[in-house]
């Protein structure tokens, strides 16, 4: 059973990749586990992490550290939803 949390942060992370990064909502909607981000995602560059993080931070109430931001954190989509169930629990 997946917890209620995750259907939230995973909806809000495929808003946010729309609202900051420009991209379609049927791609964002089309994002799996496995979708790489940093490094594979063109309009995820090194500018658009500081954003994109700063509006996840807004949006789900939460504070990430400076020193949690890793690329293991953003090299996929279900990495970076797994990153953010834990700070939201």
């Amino acid at each position: 059973m997946v917890p209620e949390y995750h259907e939230t942060v995973e909806q809000t992370v495929r808003a946010v990749l729309v609202d900051v990064l420009g991209l379609t909502p049927e791609r964002a909607t089309a994002f799996h586990a496995e979708t790489a981000l940093f490094g594979s995602l063109p309009e995820l560059d090194s500018m658009a992490v500081a954003g994109l993080l700063t509006e996840i931070e807004d949006r789900l109430g939460i504070v990430i550290e400076d020193d949690e931001v890793e690329s293991d954190m953003l090299a996929t989509f279900g990495a970076l939803v797994s990153f953010l169930d834990r700070k939201v629990q």
